[in-house]
């Protein structure tokens, strides 16, 4: 643990996955099953993924930031029969309406219970086996959406045939491709209950690598990280190198980075930019990977790669990319239309058939919101969500491309653009900016950005007009919540 120093070794994790297994199976939970945890970023995460992931069961990873209604409705929606918190979240555990949790019968605490409704996890497991339960099996996360329009979604894949193991482990390849050796050391710095540091983390553990995670994200703290533990592989989100490139000079010299052997990033696309000063910095190592929490595809791309094909998000790893247009046609490679991709994971939404088949063309295809285009080379270009896209005046508008050149101004630390409504053009295109230092906020800066944008885009793609605000409301796995910002400016 990054902050704390807390080391579990992997004999520790082995031993405690083990127990916690054990018990599960004691509670009468068998293949198939869902257990849940809510927690912060801990030392106790893995022990209960890598229980319910070699017992055969669903693990449900609850962002630790939502309220007590909202980790109801995926208690119930998943149908959870197991718990596992931590004391940090007493408070919200206290909110909770256990009476209204149907299939919730065993809740574990690491720490003091908050109530008698509340066993300890450690008092639970004291007395079980550290050897493995006799029937594994691979189980796998059951992950929800983000909930950024209604309420979130659980993606549920069918279960692998067999125990767990690195042959049928997703991940293990990427973690290949970027050259990740046995008993390499990867940073994790965002919150564990997202897919990919899930995923990345455990297939790390799985090859015999260290896994130095952040209890919480900070730029300086990141780069102190790298140079102490002599880091090998890490991965981020593109936010996260804004936050390293706007700390001062002699800040970011100060720490030796030249241990990383291959850093991915992923989850929203990265400003060319952005992309350029990084590989600038810490030198060609920056691979990148898209997918989604369905799995319906993915692509991987190395710095060499993209350095020829700027902006690019790579080649297919999982699945055949193809770019169709309105009336479900497939488009040329350079335009841009939705990306569907076949042969990738099998999913469904649970519980919501009508949007699982929502998301598949009659051949067989998914796609799930991305727009963007293929090049002659086959590289694959992300565009924007479609739920993004503004339309003004008739014409399409991709916010994207103003926020990445808002975001490369150095005044700059985060920005949003989006449609809100226009009386005479339907929408018109609105953009709110974080500041690197509030104290410049105001007209003279959104005058300066609004010149920026004109060097740098057509005139019908610069935002009309510019607000400010200290912290826009960005997930902690990347993604920006513009409908919250939207529903500022709806009527």
């Amino acid at each position: 643990m990054a902050t704390s120093g807390t080391v579990v070794t992997h004999t520790e994790l082995d031993d405690r996955a083990n127990q916690l297994a054990h018990l599960l199976r004691a509670e009468g939970l068998v293949r198939g099953d869902t257990i849940a945890i809510l927690m912060e970023n801990n030392e106790h995460y893995h022990v209960a993924m890598w229980a319910a992931r070699r017992s055969g069961l669903y693990f449900t990873t609850i962002n630790a930031h939502l309220g007590a209604g909202e980790i109801a409705y995926i208690l119930n929606d998943s149908g959870a029969a197991l718990l596992v918190s931590s004391e940090a979240m007493s408070a919200t555990l206290a909110a909770l309406d256990l009476e209204e949790l149907l299939a919730l019968r065993v809740r574990l605490i690491h720490g003091e219970p908050p109530t008698p409704a509340w066993a300890s996890f450690a008092d639970a497991v004291s007395a079980m086996p550290t050897v493995p339960i006799a029937d594994e099996s691979a189980g796998d996360l059951l992950q929800y959406s983000s909930g950024t329009t209604g309420q979130p979604k659980g993606i549920k894949r069918p279960l692998r045939d067999g125990p767990d193991s690195a042959d049928n482990d997703p991940t293990v390849p990427f973690l290949r491709a970027i050259g990740f050796p046995d008993g390499g050391t990867y940073l994790s710095p965002a919150p564990i209950y997202h897919t990919a540091p899930a995923y990345w983390t455990m297939a790390v553990q799985r090859l015999g690598g260290t896994v130095v995670m952040m209890e919480k994200y900070d730029a300086e703290h990141a780069l102190a990280l790298i140079s102490a533990y002599q880091v090998t592989h890490a991965q981020f989100v593109p936010s996260h190198f804004v936050r390293m490139l706007k700390l001062d000079d002699e800040v970011r010299a100060a720490y030796d980075v030249s241990s990383l052997r291959q850093v991915v990033h992923a989850a929203a696309p990265c400003p060319v930019p952005i992309k350029q000063q990084m590989i600038a910095w810490w030198g060609p190592v920056i691979s990148e990977f898209y997918s989604s929490s369905e799995g319906a595809g993915a692509t991987f791309i190395s710095a060499a790669d993209w350095l020829e094909h700027p902006g690019s998000v790579g080649k297919p790893m999982l699945g055949v990319p193809s770019i169709v247009g309105p009336d479900g046609g497939e488009l040329p490679n350079g335009e841009i239309g939705d990306i569907y991709f076949a042969g990738g994971a099998s999913f469904a939404y649970l519980n919501d058939p009508d949007k699982t088949a929502s998301v598949s063309d009659s051949a067989g295809r998914v796609c799930v919101g991305d727009i963007g285009y293929l090049d002659d080379d086959g590289f694959l270009y992300l565009t924007d969500r479609k739920s993004f896209m503004v339309i003004s005046g008739g014409v399409n508008i991709y916010p994207q491309e103003a926020e990445n050149v808002l975001v490369s101004h150095h005044k700059v630390m985060d920005a949003a653009v989006f449609g809100v409504p226009d009386p005479d053009l339907g929408e018109r295109v609105h953009a709110v900016i974080e500041p690197v230092h509030w104290a410049d906020a105001g007209p003279d800066l959104a005058a300066e950005l609004t010149a920026y944008c004109a060097q740098h885009l057509a005139r019908y793609k610069v935002p009309r007009g510019i607000d400010f605000d200290p912290a826009l409301p960005r997930l902690d796995n990347g993604k920006l919540y513009k409908q919250q910002l939207r529903e500022r400016y709806t009527p």
